[in-house]
């Protein structure tokens, strides 16, 4: 026996870790990819490339386990091309050097193509999508970039431009209940070894609650699957308690950087702006669900309030301050009250954007035209020198009025920026400068 013999055969020899299941059931051809119809059914663009094997560069973009890598490896497999994988979040300039390189010997010695796949394609900097521009151009390698983030954000013009972008959709509950079916009767890459009985409702809770990811639901599914014991007659009865144990609280799609944090606050605001108290609810439960700050909401419920509520409900501004003084004095999870009561508020207030709609007039007045002169009445007249200036003569002082009013020119133009409505409290507003107008008239 060698020195070494003991050990070599004490130690057990390495074990390949298996594949999660939806790695296993990833699609091989068009034939077993499920859903995103619109872009990849019958007679579409990007299948007819495919087919015709005249694919050129894409950007898939679409929220996670709705095929973007699945639908790199079968455009690899169709078109009989090399397929090298990257992911940007750990490769950078000089492993991309070296794809490059060995793309153009492929193409060398045997003319076969290379396919590109950069996961997390929206992590390279523009230092970093710049590199691939004169190869992509050059038709080799071929570049497929799977991406959360909307491209138009995230990837440089200059590649997009080379590029097809094809929006992926989350997959809905029958595209789902489809690949978890496929899992469970698949005896070579699924559970179809195992004896499993799952339950209608327990595959319709995972297709329902994985919001579109099939990745999530077939892991799941498998985790549910390996976890619950046996019954008596060795089989595994998946239950509605089982898979719910097993997919436990969703994570929501919703990043602070990427265009479903945009999507989701232009959602919150457009429904507190068109008086809809169910739909402002729920986005806001959404956002803090997902983690966003609630000083972000906060600011966005101001900014509401005084905008699209503006002086048809003046006490909405008050509202909306105090829910945020509230939120940052009471923090989470109860801050979430005060911000549900101030844009319910909001909501259900009566609408005008006449304050807003005038500051912008003004506001492009000042940026485009003339800058206009304060008149000399309304100049300031409280300093040493400023009677012999002239600062402040004829100034009217509105209180020894009738009304506590008085015409004077108090900005030299008649242009006119505030224009109230007939809703809420502006009507009257609206009645008190007609009233004015009559007295000066």
């Amino acid at each position: 026996m060698g020195t070494n013999d003991l050990f070599e055969t004490s130690t057990p020899a390495p074990t390949a870790v298996p594949r999660p299941l939806a790695v296993r059931m990833r699609p091989r051809t068009l034939a077993e990819f499920v859903g995103q119809t619109h872009v990849v059914g019958p007679g579409k663009l990007l299948r007819r490339a495919i087919e015709a094997d005249r694919i050129t560069s894409l950007i898939l973009y679409g929220p996670p386990g709705t095929g973007k890598t699945a639908l790199a490896h079968i455009i690899a497999h169709a078109t009989h091309a090399h397929f090298e994988l990257l992911n940007a979040t750990s490769a950078g300039v000089n492993e991309l050097r070296e794809v490059i390189v060995r793309a153009k010997e492929r193409a060398r010695l045997d003319g076969r193509r290379t396919i590109l796949f950069i996961d997390e394609i929206h992590r390279f900097n523009k230092a970093q999508q710049d590199v691939l521009m004169p190869d992509i151009e050059q038709g080799n390698p071929i570049l497929i970039g799977a991406t959360t983030f909307n491209p138009f954000f995230a990837i440089v013009s200059a590649l997009l431009s080379r590029s097809l972008v094809c929006e992926l959709k989350p997959l809905v509950p029958e595209d789902v209940r489809i690949l978890l079916q496929r899992a469970l009767t698949d005896r070579e890459r699924g559970l179809g070894q195992m004896k499993i009985r799952a339950d209608d409702k327990a595959l319709a809770h995972l297709a329902r609650v994985c919001d579109g990811d099939a990745r999530r639901a077939l892991n799941a599914l498998e985790l549910a699957a390996l976890t619950t014991p046996k019954g008596g007659d060795g089989t595994v009865h998946l239950t509605l308690e089982a898979v719910e144990e097993s997919i436990q609280k969703k994570a929501v799609v919703y990043d602070r950087k990427d265009d479903a944090h945009y999507d989701t606050i232009s959602a919150f605001i457009k429904s507190m702006r068109g008086s809809d108290p169910h739909a402002s609810l729920y986005w806001i439960a959404k956002m803090l669900y997902a983690g966003e700050d609630p000083r972000f909401i906060a600011r966005r419920i101001v900014i509401c309030a005084a905008e699209d509520v503006g002086n048809a409900d003046p006490q909405a501004l008050v509202v909306a301050t105090a829910a945020m003084q509230a939120a940052e004095f009471v923090g989470l999870p109860e801050c979430r009250i005060p911000l549900a009561q101030a844009a319910v508020y909001i909501a259900c207030a009566p609408k005008s954007n006449a304050a807003y709609l005038g500051i912008e007039r003004a506001m492009k007045d000042v940026e485009e035209g003339r800058t206009l002169e304060v008149p000399t009445h309304l100049k300031d007249a409280s300093y040493k020198g400023a009677k012999q200036l002239g600062r402040g003569k004829g100034y009217k002082y509105a209180h020894d009025y009738p009304g506590h009013h008085v015409e004077q020119e108090y900005i030299p133009s008649a242009t006119v920026y505030y224009e109230p409505t007939e809703l809420g409290f502006e009507k009257t507003i609206k009645s008190r400068l007609e009233t004015l107008r009559r007295m000066s008239a």
